[in-house]
């Protein structure tokens, strides 16, 4: 049994098409785009399921939810990890107590949505609101999101026994 606490990193990006609404975090944001995936590409939540898992050493979103799997096509990511979460507290005995997110996009902004993003995340990880940092930054014009072609996050992770 672990006794102390484990931290993991996850990442995800998805490129825009055209057509909204956007879903991030498990909530639709108003949006003339949407993230393309197999899933419903909800970037934040493929990056807390991967911190999560690998804070487990349990893999990635990949080989719990692989996109050769009919049954993952536009599957619904808030359920993706709510299964991780169920994962990791039966095979590891661990729960999950803080998730720190970063959302990297030129749009949408994100401050509008924050607290209801935190607020959905983190009733799929069973912990309080207060538990779950959501920020964004901008790529200040650079490279693919610079450009608006897409955006990606990054996700970090602590699992307690």
């Amino acid at each position: 049994m672990t006794l102390y606490p484990r931290t993991g990193i996850g990442y995800d990006s998805h490129r825009f098409a055209a057509g909204g609404p956007l879903r991030l975090g498990g909530v639709e944001i108003p949006s003339e785009r949407h993230l393309v995936g197999h899933s419903d590409a909800d970037a934040i939540c493929h990056a807390i399921t991967d911190a999560i898992l690998g804070a487990a050493c349990l893999g990635d979103i990949g080989s719990m939810f692989p996109d050769t799997d009919a049954a993952n096509k536009g599957r619904d990511s808030i359920d993706m990890l709510e299964q991780a979460v169920h994962r990791v507290r039966h095979e590891q005995r661990l729960r999950v107590d803080h998730v720190d997110v970063t959302v990297i996009a030129e749009s949408p902004k994100i401050g509008p949505h924050r607290d209801a993003i935190a607020a959905r995340v983190a009733g799929a990880l069973g912990i309080p609101a207060g538990h779950v940092n959501v920020k964004a930054k901008t790529n200040e014009g650079m490279g693919w999101v610079g450009r608006g072609e897409g955006l990606a996050c990054i996700a970090t992770a602590t699992l307690i026994p």
